[in-house]
């Protein structure tokens, strides 16, 4: 999926007082993508292409569509070839063992999920408090959207996507996909992850470059991070549920700054 076109260059007028100039611009390609289990249509969301592959598999772990089940296979299109729909169709294969999935005929965006506090108490229900792990430094945490920023190659080029990456008790950065959905990076982490038999994530941390929306910390929680990081601000609703999940939520991290919202478990060295 690499040869995928990721970008596309456009010319655009930039105005800057009276002075107009005439240039090329790359924007990022924003494409549908629909994802199967096993044959029936969970979801359709917006998605950079590229990796699209961890992305379905993420989305499908991350929502508990898999339930324990493990993935034998994935594959463009359920049917045909995955040229005829333009790479646009991906089937997940647990080979019948998942449970059977509820059909989603509307589009996943960055604001979808479940909504309402209510939501906090069905996700505990699929999901047990994350175990207790080491909490990894302060300046540990304060250090990672720098190391993380190498690895934006599609926001350094078009400043039009967001990125997710996973990263150790030591910060070392261990996989980084962007995306135009917050949620669809993080998906595509976890699905990376999860193909290389690397999840539940516990005692590493899992890093956002926007803000820290409910979603996030679910897709967070249900991967097994202890930690999750955000360049912005956290929604309510993803603090109390971080606090009930037992998850390390820290956001606005910045310039060596940052604040801790939940659980307050975090050492300074």
């Amino acid at each position: 999926m690499s040869a995928r076109r990721r970008s596309e260059t456009l010319l655009i007028t930039t105005v800057e007082g009276d002075a107009r100039r005439r240039h090329p611009d790359d924007l990022i390609v924003e494409e549908p993508m629909s994802i199967q289990l096993d044959g029936t249509l969970v979801a359709t969301t917006m998605r950079t292409p590229g990796h699209d592959y961890e992305l379905a598999v993420g989305f499908c772990a991350t929502e508990g569509l898999l339930g324990g089940a493990a993935v034998q296979g994935v594959r463009y299109c359920a049917d045909g070839s995955g040229g005829d729909t333009a790479f646009n169709v991906v089937t997940v294969e647990t080979g019948g063992r998942a449970p059977a999935p509820t059909p989603r005929l509307g589009t996943t965006t960055s604001s979808c999920g479940l909504c309402g506090s209510e939501s906090i108490d069905l996700l505990a229900a699929r999901l047990a408090p994350l175990p207790e792990a080491p909490p990894i430094p302060l300046e540990v945490l304060a250090a990672v959207p720098g190391r993380v920023a190498d690895d934006q190659v599609l926001f350094g080029r078009t400043g039009g996507v967001h990125a997710a990456a996973a990263f150790d008790e030591c910060g070392e950065v261990l996989v980084v996909r962007e995306d135009v959905g917050r949620h669809n990076a993080v998906d595509k982490v976890v699905g990376r992850l999860l193909l290389d038999g690397r999840l539940p994530a516990s005692g590493h941390g899992l890093f956002v470059s926007g803000r820290a929306s409910f979603e996030l910390v679910q897709k967070a929680w249900a991967a097994g991070f202890s930690t999750l990081v955000a360049v912005s601000a956290p929604t309510a609703l993803a603090v109390h549920t971080a606090r009930r999940g037992g998850l390390v939520l820290v956001g606005f991290v910045r310039d060596g700054r940052l604040n801790v919202y939940a659980p307050e478990r975090v050492r300074d060295s």
